[in-house]
């Protein structure tokens, strides 16, 4: 088959600039290229070509300073001699894309966010998409239970395929590699002797960063060896820094826990930050859809504690794989879960085992990608 993977419009494939869809996009790409002709359709960026052919996958990555003026140029260079589209998280643009391709050609959806919402699509243009493609991929069931109920007409072509990650890139924090990894970005960050609480993720109110760095004072009133280390920025690619950011360092002027900010990392450097971590915690306010964080720190062998939000809790349990939080905006109760983790190691290398474990079985690439191939050739 002759597939078109069309990538969201901000950041470009490979996910050099980080980008959750484009690390799912990336993960894929090996499984499924050795069966189909792929074209990725991507933004462009200065440190890639415009148009490239690399490990028997094309390439195309088209300017774009918005949604619309992104996805207009994909139409404008789309061939109409593909088997399948399959569009990313943007189901408008099944409808625009439609102008232009066959009734011959197939469409599809991956949803990895929630926008069949009311604000992000009206009534006609989502039961316009949903006629149109041939099944919906959703990144949790959290997500496919809120189409469901708007448009009941889905649910045959909904499913669920959960992400995955490289496990082969992300080694568990007892192996050697990771060891070695771990002093040296201890010494480098002055953490030699800390035990590390990691948060990686966008610095937003909904990513809940704030709430984290207000537990550790808490933290440290019990467990004063240990050190928080914040990975990440207000947006993919850069340190831009707003209201907010300056605000949550500003918090930590007014703790006595050691805080490190790393800024934006790249991908290929953030896997190493892994393995500084001896607890991950994803702090998510809002209803994420399930952030691929969870699959990382799993790959990493780290306990996870998240906030019940969304469908984060669909690939935890309850003190198998790490801790789940109701109350996700106290940072008293995220302090009571670390200190509890700090306080009993054995359990918290119990959980990270368990992680990687799910991680191995469950959340591999290869996993995913055998997923989506079948809902391809069906």
């Amino acid at each position: 088959m002759k597939i078109a993977l069309i990538c969201t419009e901000k950041i470009p494939v490979p996910p050099i600039r980080g980008g959750a869809i484009q690390q799912y996009i990336d993960g894929i790409l090996p499984y499924i290229r050795e069966k189909h002709q792929i074209t990725v359709y991507c933004v462009q960026d200065p440190e890639l070509p415009n148009e490239e052919l690399s490990d028997n996958v094309r390439y195309v990555r088209v300017e774009g300073k918005g949604t619309l003026s992104y996805i207009y140029s994909v139409r404008d260079r789309i061939e109409d001699d593909f088997d399948l589209v399959h569009v990313f998280n943007r189901p408008l643009w099944v409808n625009i894309l439609s102008e232009k391709l066959p009734e011959s050609c197939q469409m599809s959806l991956s949803l990895h966010n929630e926008m069949f919402l009311p604000k992000k699509i009206s009534e006609e243009e989502a039961k316009q998409c949903i006629a149109r493609v041939k099944f919906i991929t959703t990144v949790s069931n959290f997500v496919s239970s809120g189409v469901k109920e708007l448009y009941p007409e889905a649910e045959g072509k909904l499913r669920t395929v959960y992400s995955g990650v490289d496990i082969i890139k992300y080694q568990p924090v007892w192996s050697q590699e990771a060891a070695l990894a771990r002093k040296e970005l201890k010494e480098k960050y002055g953490l030699t002797n800390k035990r590390i609480i990691l948060y990686v993720g966008r610095l937003s109110v909904k990513k809940g960063s704030h709430v984290l760095i207000k537990a550790m004072d808490r933290v440290i009133a019990e467990n004063p060896d240990t050190a928080l280390v914040v990975v990440g920025s207000k947006r993919f690619g850069d340190n831009t820094e707003d209201s907010y950011v300056q605000g949550v360092k500003q918090l930590t002027n007014k703790s006595d826990a050691k805080v490190i900010f790393t800024g934006f990392l790249p991908p290929s450097e953030v896997v190493s930050h892994y393995y500084l971590g001896d607890i991950f915690v994803c702090a998510s306010q809002w209803d994420e859809p399930l952030a691929r964080v969870h699959y990382e720190a799993m790959a990493a062998g780290l306990p996870i504690i998240t906030t019940n939000r969304g469908g984060n809790a669909e690939v935890m349990t309850m003190f198998d794989n790490g801790i789940i939080l109701n109350k996700y905006d106290n940072p008293l109760v995220f302090a009571r879960a670390i200190n509890y983790l700090l306080d009993h190691p054995e359990m918290a290398l119990k959980m990270g085992r368990r992680g990687r474990q799910l991680a191995e079985e469950k959340y591999s690439w290869e996993r995913v990608a055998g997923e989506l191939l079948e809902l391809f050739e069906s």
